[in-house]
């Protein structure tokens, strides 16, 4: 794979967070941080993608990743193409580099890929241009790295730092690009205890969660935690066999009113959606005065405005 860095060090492509170090992480942080605008205001624009453009392939179904990196990308003054993989090239036997370098050719900047096959956007990085940037927006179960900052970006908002911070992050955490990307992020941020909570069936390998605690029981997971992160079970990615039982799944690991009382206090619950209520997360919790779910999705586009004035100044700087 082409390195996700410059001969300086510097990002210029995003695939994953496991690389990164810590000072670049909290260098993307602080760029987000200066995009959010309070609710009710004018969203945070700048014109650092004037006369760019960037084009989102997304081989895999999503409305809101790729309606944040579209926003993103706008309010940094780029030109946006959005492409469906129903009516795409690539649906027709197109192959992939055929693609890029098709899109390449029409002077594209920055390529935004989410794919439910592994490798996918570091093997596109290996065949861009050198003044082309690639960005990981979902690959497969490994990687999610835009949604690991936006989620590290509202704990930090919330909690301040990450030394002393307790994070439980609960549901099927075997399928989940979202569990990686937080615990490369929250590892290399110097989290308290990363707590994952999962049935035995859909519980990770142990070695991919280096440092992490694993649970099979979620009031152990929950208690005295400061941020839950409950996660959808991926069904898409699993035989149909394999699937639990929607009702049995929230009895035993569902995040109710009930557990979450267990939890600090002032703990704030998370979810990167799309949420499949009452199943992981009871609704009222969703809509509780500790959910910071809403805010998730604003902290989203700045951070994807972060990203993608970061590598553009490390192509063009």
């Amino acid at each position: 794979m082409a390195s996700q860095f410059d001969a300086r060090g510097r990002l210029r492509h995003l695939v994953t967070l496991k690389d990164l170090s810590r000072a670049q992480l909290v260098e993307l942080l602080d760029l987000a941080d200066r995009f959010i605008t309070p609710y009710g205001e004018f969203p945070a624009r700048d014109p650092a993608l004037a006369g760019r453009t960037v084009a989102n392939l997304f081989f895999e179904p999503s409305t809101r990743t790729r309606a944040s990196f579209e926003l993103a990308a706008r309010r940094l003054g780029a030109d946006v193409l959005s492409l469906d993989v129903s009516t795409s090239s690539r649906a027709k036997g197109e192959s992939l580099l055929d693609t890029i370098y098709t899109l390449q050719a029409m002077q594209v900047d920055v390529f935004v890929i989410r794919d439910a096959q592994s490798g996918v956007p570091a093997f596109i990085c290996d065949h861009v241009a050198p003044h082309v940037a690639v960005l990981n927006a979902g690959e497969s179960h490994l990687n999610h790295p835009t949604q690991g900052l936006l989620d590290v970006l509202t704990m930090r908002r919330h909690k301040g730092g990450f030394e002393n911070l307790v994070v439980t992050i609960a549901g099927d955490i075997q399928h989940s690009r979202v569990a990686r990307s937080a615990h490369h992020a929250l590892k290399t941020l110097g989290i308290g205890e990363l707590r994952l909570v999962a049935p035995a069936a859909l519980a990770p390998d142990p070695d991919e969660f280096a440092g992490a605690t694993l649970l099979d029981n979620i009031e152990a997971g929950v208690r005295d935690a400061d941020v839950v992160m409950c996660l959808r079970i991926q069904r898409e990615r699993m035989e149909v066999s394999r699937n639990p039982d929607p009702a049995d799944f929230h009895r035993e690991f569902g995040l109710t009113p009930e557990r979450l009382a267990l939890a600090r206090p002032d703990a704030i619950v998370m979810h990167p959606g799309p949420m499949n209520r009452d199943v992981e997360i009871a609704g009222s919790v969703a809509d509780s005065r500790q959910s910071v779910i809403t805010e998730q999705v604003r902290n989203g586009v700045a951070v994807r405005m972060a990203v993608m004035q970061t590598v553009m100044e490390t192509l063009h700087g």
